[in-house]
């Protein structure tokens, strides 16, 4: 069990075994023993599929929650669990929406300051103007600001007030592609201007990877891994990380005698298998198969099917039915292959897979 009385040194968030419910849903958890801290000046993305605990998360950081059981700090200050509770206007925390949540009748200058005391923090919001690109634009209300000024705006009333750290929910996904790389690329900038740490849900793996230092990811309330997106890419700790993260086909696999493996797309003898620290011969297995690696061989009477494709430009991808598994293979343009093929596939001599426990 968490000890009540220990506080993390060191971390602006530090969530301690935490777990959470709903108080209408009575059997399923939303988050399970969820373990997370926060550095000063980092930016942590929290990442996966709709439904996995994400912004529950975040509004527990907020204080819109309360955790059943484990224990929330910030900075040194126990706020929730072991009989604390701090209200969410007195975190020290900034939140950043998804629909903005701007209010349609302030402009922009008064949007910003609202929560400010009158007279107090203009030269802040000035300085934020300035910083987020939007001087000149004080007196349009919100109506009249793009969706990429509006996300700047939010992002200008969050960081008003100093605060240790800002909270943002998914706050890149309603704009334009353009707009979405330019403003998230300039995230972790803003923040170390600030001297604010910051959490991002997000839902996309490359943004996620692209912008954060470390990454949190996320599946039915249960955290998998946190690690730098280098890490994470170099050593998935799961195969859903591999999967959803990665985009690598998950392949059952058996050991057919010490130091030997198969799965369904044939022996695996002639590839470089990095093991998982857990695998062992005795264990279900999975292997981890990037898309390029998988070699599609047209067959008239092969034991697979191609069921789909999509063009990236460079690249077909294709998705491949075996048995009951679909796999994704990646190959150039010319190799132009229609919906229903019969084939076979096969993963590529000398390819590097990860082999781990499923």
């Amino acid at each position: 069990m968490f000890n009540k009385f220990v506080l993390s040194t060191g971390s602006t968030v530090a969530l301690n075994g935490v777990w959470h419910r709903y108080s209408n849903s009575a059997e399923a958890w939303t988050l399970r023993g969820v373990d997370l801290e926060v550095a000063p000046g980092e930016l942590v993305g929290l990442l996966g599929p709709s439904g996995c605990g994400k912004t529950t998360l975040l509004r527990l950081i907020a204080g819109f929650e309360r955790p059943e059981r484990g224990s929330l700090q910030l900075g040194q200050q126990l706020v929730a669990g072991g009989g604390a509770w701090l209200a969410p206007e007195r975190r020290g925390v900034g939140m950043v929406f998804q629909d903005y949540a701007l209010f349609p009748h302030l402009n922009a200058w008064r949007n910003a300051r609202f929560g400010l005391a009158r007279g107090k923090g203009d030269e802040r919001v000035a300085w934020l103007f300035s910083l987020l690109g939007l001087e000149g634009l004080e007196q349009r209300y919100p109506h009249q600001l793009s969706g990429g000024q509006r996300q700047r705006l939010a992002m200008a009333r969050a960081l008003a007030p100093s605060p240790r750290v800002v909270l943002l929910d998914e706050p890149f996904s309603s704009l334009d592609v353009e707009v979405r790389l330019r403003l998230r690329s300039e995230l972790s900038a803003v923040l170390e201007a600030c001297d604010a740490s910051g959490v991002i849900v997000t839902h996309d793996p490359d943004e996620a990877l692209a912008i954060c230092d470390r990454v949190a990811v996320m599946r039915d309330g249960v955290l998998h891994q946190c690690a730098t997106p280098q890490e994470i890419v170099r050593t998935p700790a799961t195969p859903f990380v591999g999967s959803f993260v990665l985009q690598r086909n998950v392949i059952p696999a058996q050991s057919t005698r010490p130091d030997h493996w198969r799965c369904s797309l044939g022996d695996l003898n002639d590839q470089d298998i990095r093991m998982g620290p857990t695998t062992t011969s005795e264990e279900h297995c999975c292997v981890l198969v990037e898309s390029k690696d998988i070699e599609i061989v047209i067959d008239d009477r092969g034991a697979a099917s191609i069921v789909s494709r999509e063009f990236l430009g460079d690249l077909w991808e294709y998705r491949v039915r075996v048995g009951e598994l679909i796999v994704r293979a990646t190959c150039a343009v010319d190799r132009d292959y229609s919906p229903r093929t019969s084939c076979n596939i096969r993963v590529k001599s000398g390819a590097t897979i990860d082999l781990m426990a499923s």
